[in-house]
């Protein structure tokens, strides 16, 4: 039972302290306290506790670790032993930082992350990113940890931020390079002095491996199997693994032949393309800018490579096993590209890179 002790404050007036413990086995194992200015609001609030902590959980509930969410976070990452890509690491390091986070966890409700979304100031495809990180550490801390952690507090919220159009799905990029722009960028990265990154091949490399700029660096001569052909793509992007999702990929007759050409004009064994991802993109950004090409990124290659082999009559499942992709379903937006003329046939660069273009019979 719950008891109130009467106190007279300084001002003269009375308050009513309502305390609960809870004993197991003559020990307390909880202890509430609240300070009420009339007695029947104490007695009210004890029997209205006392009835909620008789449900089933709620004791055990109240007993489990509630750090603030910042602490969650960093526990979250550092328990993660796939690997945290570094666009979730800057997002959960920004939410960390806020004063939302400081809080503990238990007290953090939908409403608090549907204002955090409106106050992010950001387009409502990255409110989405920000929220999907956020429901990832919810997903994991309470099964993981037994922190009071309510995965459906975040669900809720996501729910109310769809609605209200605080968050949304970003729009597939359908941007594909020319080959005017293309002959620009071929022609620009050729001039550069002898030394510097080969962008000349890593963008072609980029187009007929559809490979994204992370796995193109991470690549190795040790992962070819050249009499297949096709090439070990170590920690492949994937919604639910980030390390030690290594995905076997068919090679384009293009691709092969540049990954040939690359072990003629360096040692035989270790990366194929031995620079750095941060740097190549940065290069082909700077080139675009100079050029004055607007609104291409690297990734845009891998669209375009995709494109061309659907161009080219192959059909889905022959796509994927060169793209990478697990589910036929990612294919689906390029089911409307039918088949047509080759976009590289008699392409110059494709002579100049000692590159033969690739036709319908090279499906794998």
């Amino acid at each position: 039972m719950g008891t109130i002790t009467k106190r007279k404050r300084l001002d003269g007036s009375v308050a009513h302290m309502a305390r609960i413990r809870i004993k197991e086995g003559g020990v307390v194992v909880y202890s509430e306290t609240e300070t009420f200015d009339r007695e029947p609001a104490a007695r009210l609030w004890i029997k209205t506790r006392e009835a909620e902590l008789a449900q089933p959980g709620a004791l055990a509930k109240l007993k489990a670790p509630d750090p603030t969410f910042a602490e969650t976070i960093q526990k979250y990452v550092a328990e993660y032993r796939k690997g945290i890509g570094k666009t979730k690491a800057q997002v959960l390091n920004a939410v960390a930082a806020t004063s939302l986070a400081k809080r503990r966890g238990s007290t953090i409700t939908s409403a608090d992350w549907v204002q955090f979304a409106k106050d992010l100031g950001v387009l409502p495809q990255t409110a989405d990113n920000y929220l999907s990180h956020i429901s990832a550490v919810y997903q994991l801390a309470r099964p993981a940890w037994g922190y009071q952690l309510d995965a459906q507090v975040i669900n809720d919220a996501r729910k109310v931020c769809k609605a209200l159009g605080l968050t949304s799905k970003s729009r597939q990029r359908d941007r594909r390079p020319t080959l005017d722009e293309l002959d620009k960028l071929m022609t620009l990265f050729g001039n550069r002095r002898k030394g510097s990154i080969p962008m000349q091949e890593i963008v072609a490399y980029a187009i007929f491996s559809t490979r994204r700029q992370d796995e193109i660096t991470r690549q190795t001569f040790e992962d070819l199997d050249e009499a297949h052909p096709d090439i070990w793509v170590r920690d492949m992007k994937h919604p639910g693994e980030k390390s030690g999702n290594d995905v076997r990929c068919d090679l384009t007759p293009e691709a092969l032949a540049i990954i040939r050409n690359r072990r003629k004009t360096q040692e035989q064994k270790g990366r194929i393309f031995p620079y750095d991802s941060g740097t190549i993109s940065r290069v082909f950004t700077d080139a675009c800018t100079l050029l004055g090409i607007e609104d291409l990124h690297f990734h845009d290659l891998r669209h375009d490579g995709i494109s061309r082999l659907f161009e080219l009559g192959w059909n889905i499942p022959n796509v994927a096993s060169v793209s990478g992709h697990r589910t036929w379903s990612s294919l689906r937006r390029y089911t409307h590209i039918r088949h047509r003329n080759d976009k590289y046939a008699g392409w110059p660069w494709l002579e100049k890179l000692g590159i033969r273009s690739s036709t319908a019979e090279d499906q794998p």
